[in-house]
């Protein structure tokens, strides 16, 4: 999973642990990790979610300014299902 720049460092530091990515189908698996710079993402869950459901505290939990601000960012591909991701961040030889 990526993320834009302005995230990276809350992610880092355990402030950002929740994500709305907009896809065709879902690009992660729970339980897996996946690289970010000197650690690692753990996925904790995947929700299926609806437009109605992204809300500006959910916008902000997920580092954004508001709903419109998460959505430019959101959509990766053609994509038009919309999921919430949950995870943990994982630093660079931590273990589960």
């Amino acid at each position: 999973m990526t993320f834009t720049k302005r995230l990276r460092e809350r992610v880092r530091r355990g402030e950002i642990t929740s994500s709305v990515r907009i896809w065709t189908r879902p690009r992660v698996t729970v339980g897996r990790r996946y690289r970010m710079e000197e650690g690692e993402i753990e996925v904790d869950s995947i929700t299926p979610i609806g437009l109605p459901d992204i809300t500006p505290q959910l916008a902000r939990e997920t580092g954004f300014l508001g709903v419109i601000d998460l959505l430019k960012v959101a959509q990766h591909g053609k994509g038009a299902n919309i999921y919430l991701v949950r995870f943990h961040y994982l630093h660079s030889g931590e273990k589960r």
